[in-house]
């Protein structure tokens, strides 16, 4: 869901000549292997991308078949073996004359996000800190545009608090950025209220969308779905995802256990 949106937002900002600058608040590695250890523990591509790189591409929505060529891009041959980060997929859907901005606080990720972007290195910027603390730097861009993608890891329930002060501080800099913000639906009581929190924010221009594909877990624990928050998203995004979460639901719910909501206020 994260990098399917966020690859329409690129595309939506990249249909005007004038630059815009990209921020990356949780950058990560920038390239995964699949068949590392950890992916194979994981399983996750098993159920997601894995399920879409077998289809037909005439029978995927619009979005579904970009998001899947972008990943097609990723990787040379035939065979799924690795997955882009957002980084990569940022880089690899913007132009030359687009700055990229990211952070990653991790020193082992840093030095891999690095090598996965040297395609793009002279207008990238890798800082390896806080991004959430660098955010607020950032704003407002030279060129007065920018997209910012914002999708901390929240294993510290802290992390709810800050990306809502965050991008408070943001808005204040700089009210017409676009600000994509990826969260866990989770059980925790600080997962289920960060809509309404973002919500009392007061921006003008918002679109919430969630995706879950199994059931809620019996002992309330464990992660059933994901949702974004997006402030000041393009226009077309809504009549995209009625097209695109209906489908996508169908295709990746596990048993048929899967669900979606959609709501948005776009002036």
């Amino acid at each position: 869901l994260k990098h399917l949106v966020w690859i329409q937002v690129l595309d939506y900002m990249t249909r005007k000549d004038k630059a815009f600058m990209v921020v990356d608040t949780h950058a990560g590695a920038g390239m995964y292997l699949l068949d590392s250890s950890m992916a194979q523990k994981t399983g996750e591509s098993a159920t997601g991308i894995g399920q879409l790189w077998s289809l037909p591409i005439d029978e995927l929505p619009e979005s579904v078949a970009r998001y899947r060529a972008v990943i097609a891009d990723a990787n040379p041959g035939h065979a799924l073996t690795q997955y882009p980060g957002s980084p990569w997929i940022s880089a690899h859907c913007t132009r030359d004359t687009d700055p990229l901005r990211f952070f990653e606080l991790h020193s082992s990720d840093a030095p891999l996000l690095a090598q996965a972007l040297r395609f793009a290195q002279k207008r990238t910027q890798i800082t390896q800190a806080d991004g959430l603390a660098g955010l607020k730097g950032l704003m407002p861009p030279p060129a007065r545009r920018a997209a910012v993608l914002i999708d901390p890891s929240y294993e510290d329930k802290t992390d709810y608090g800050k990306v809502v002060q965050s991008l408070r501080d943001a808005l204040q800099r700089f009210a017409t950025g676009t600000y994509v913000l990826w969260y866990p639906e989770l059980a925790r009581r600080e997962s289920v209220e960060l809509p309404e929190r973002l919500l009392k924010l007061g921006v003008p221009n918002w679109l919430h969308v969630t995706l879950s594909t199994r059931p809620p877990a019996t002992d309330g624990l464990g992660m059933t779905g994901s949702g974004l928050f997006i402030i000041n998203p393009p226009w077309t995004l809504p009549a995209m995802l009625e097209e695109t979460m209906p489908w996508l639901v169908k295709t990746l719910a596990e048993g048929g256990q899967g669900d979606y909501t959609l709501d948005w206020q776009i002036n």
